[in-house]
């Protein structure tokens, strides 16, 4: 019975080792949408080659550098999608207060076939905890 506790503990050890650390971009491929934290965000916004929405509602601030603010639950209508890039592969990334709202929002793009979409967990608030500043 010891013998079979030994190969268990260094398979969790090694699947724990494979875990991305918290600074790293995470595939969320099954969800269609990929994430990314603050301080990637932060780095990213220096050389900024993507659409930035803000889908937070009502409104509460911007991250600076924001292009577009369209409400998380209307991001799919048709007025709205004409605002996004015409290229579903162009990288479009979302944020609101929390995570929660730019989550769905970037399943219902990436349901809608937009295949370069990336979330922003933890948001808004995130994003001050880190220290950086919103434009109210």
């Amino acid at each position: 019975m010891r013998f079979l506790f030994a190969p268990m503990i260094l398979m969790l050890v090694a699947l724990a080792a494979c875990a991305p650390a918290p600074s790293q971009q995470v595939d969320q491929a099954s969800d269609g949408y990929r994430t990314m934290d603050v301080r990637q965000l932060h780095t990213e916004l220096q050389s900024k080659d993507f659409v930035f929405v803000n889908v937070h509602i009502p409104f509460e601030g911007d991250i600076a550098g924001t292009d577009l603010s369209i409400p998380y639950d209307k991001i799919t209508q048709p007025d709205n999608l004409s605002l996004l890039p015409a290229d579903k592969n162009a990288k479009i990334v979302l944020y609101c207060r929390s995570g929660r709202m730019s989550a769905i929002a970037a399943q219902a793009l990436a349901e809608q076939g937009y295949t370069n979409v990336w979330d922003i967990p933890g948001g808004m608030v995130e994003w001050e905890a880190a220290g950086f500043d919103l434009q109210r």
